[in-house]
């Protein structure tokens, strides 16, 4: 066993000194089975660490280091296993992470000035590492997949924590109805007309890019042009889908709605059952008279409720605009326990503007129809249901079993892949540079092996 150690570590020397001769601007930092993780490639991620707006902190590298060596352990289980990510969703991911660090620095000049490169040059080197951690948390979603806890063992969990149960301040539980001002077709027309506008101005010869950054109003693709990468038949509105599968490379579709606004679409690619394209958005605003409008009907539906010709829940199935809530009663979702959709709120996290209309509500009250504006900027009216409200207390299963059992099913996961990280470290021949010999993080992947044996 030794001497066939022994060949391996010559033969992955005989490698590094070949791979450093012929790309003497960089080095390896590990090598973990047969992939390598290069210098380059943490100082790339470390880059990304910075531009957050975070401090610089050497150490940061060793966690780094770290994430990709679990990278690398999953990656090279998925090859066995046949798990893939297609060069698309890779693509996809590039140009939202780019996208964000734009809208950062306020623009890509801005961001290439930083980078010291271009943008197309960066995305080039971040593609190979980024289809590595989806390739990654493909296979970590494999091998957690059907963990379950049962009730026995969420009480067997709760029992462990002893004297180190945790305390819950107030929650609440809230309904809410939401309405949204319906624009008339005469209301609609000069939305419709300011897209057509660009439309003919794209078809007189006008840059479709260049008009997509200086009039589109879709946040998440402005920036890039109006560019949406590739996608496929599933991640768009219905009208957006038809119009992309139906057009050629090269053509353009006339105006068009979505429920987003008014749009335009030109085709970029095809690409078996994905399209790539770009588009142009018009959001159509609200008007005076749409909000009056709307102000008359969630008083009618106030009224209703109040004097218990409908329940709330009802009120929300029929009326709300939210269709996240609307199918649940009207009930909100705590956006920190999506898995177990909890309708229980912790107070702090509540929307300020939410928080102010309940705190003075008794439970079981409803409040009037209040003006608000959404996080798209979009006005509308809202009612809201105070269901319940729960007080500061200490962790009981009666109270808090969702929270509890959340919290032991992630326990489990995390035992489940310390296991399984153990088992492919110790079978895994695993190199890391000097560089990093300080790195306490990175103590546990050479601990027991057989080059210390």
């Amino acid at each position: 066993m030794k001497r066939i150690f022994l060949v391996v570590t010559a033969l992955v020397s005989l490698f590094l000194n070949s791979y450093a001769q012929k790309n003497n601007i960089d080095k390896v930092a590990a090598v973990v089975g047969n992939n390598i993780i290069l210098l380059s490639d943490i100082n790339q991620q470390y880059t990304q660490y910075l531009y957050q707006g975070r401090p610089a902190d050497p150490n940061i590298k060793c966690m780094i280091l770290q994430q990709t060596l679990t990278q690398k352990l999953l990656k090279q289980q998925a090859e066995i296993d046949s798990i893939m990510v297609d060069d698309s969703q890779a693509d996809d991911e590039v140009n939202r992470r780019m996208r964000s660090m734009m809208q950062r620095a306020g623009g890509q000049e801005r961001l290439e000035q930083f980078l010291n490169k271009s943008v197309l040059q960066y995305k080039d080197e971040m593609r190979p590492s980024v289809k590595d951690e989806l390739v990654a948390q493909k296979m970590q979603s494999k091998i957690t997949e059907h963990i379950n806890v049962t009730p026995l063992e969420v009480e067997k969990y709760f029992k462990s924590l002893g004297d180190s149960l945790p305390e819950f301040g107030t929650e609440v539980e809230i309904g809410e109805v939401i309405l949204n001002p319906q624009l008339t077709k005469a209301e609609k027309e000069r939305f419709h007309d300011k897209i057509e506008a660009l439309r003919l101005r794209i078809k007189g010869g006008e840059d479709f890019g260049a008009l997509a950054k200086a009039y589109s109003e879709d946040p998440g693709s402005v920036s890039d042009g109006g560019d949406l990468g590739f996608f496929d038949r599933n991640q768009m509105a219905k009208e957006f889908t038809a119009w992309a599968f139906k057009l050629k490379a090269g053509e353009m579709s006339p105006v068009f709605e979505t429920e987003f606004g008014y749009h335009i679409l030109q085709v970029i690619e095809r690409r078996g059952e994905q399209v790539h394209a770009r588009h142009i958005l018009i959001v159509p605003k609200s008007t005076q008279g749409s909000l009056d409008r709307t102000k008359l009907h969630a008083d009618s539906i106030y009224n209703n409720v109040i004097a218990n010709k409908i329940s709330f829940a009802a009120a929300a199935n029929l009326y709300s605009d939210n269709k996240e809530t609307k199918y649940n009663g009207g009930m909100m979702l705590n956006a920190e326990d999506v898995q177990s959709r909890s309708t229980f709120i912790p107070i702090e996290k509540l929307d300020p503007a939410v928080f102010l209309v309940i705190d003075t509500m008794k439970v079981g009250s409803v409040s009037k129809p209040q003006l608000f504006t959404a996080a798209d900027g979009k006005q509308g009216y809202r009612i809201l249901y105070l269901k319940s409200k729960i007080p500061p207390h200490k962790a009981n299963l009666a109270q808090d079993f969702p929270k509890i059992k959340a919290a032991a099913q992630s326990d489990k996961i995390n035992r489940t892949l310390s296991e399984w990280f153990e088992k492919r470290r110790e079978s895994t021949f695993i190199k890391i540079d000097e560089e990093f010999q300080d790195c306490n993080e990175l103590k546990i992947w050479t601990k027991n092996k057989s080059e210390t044996k």
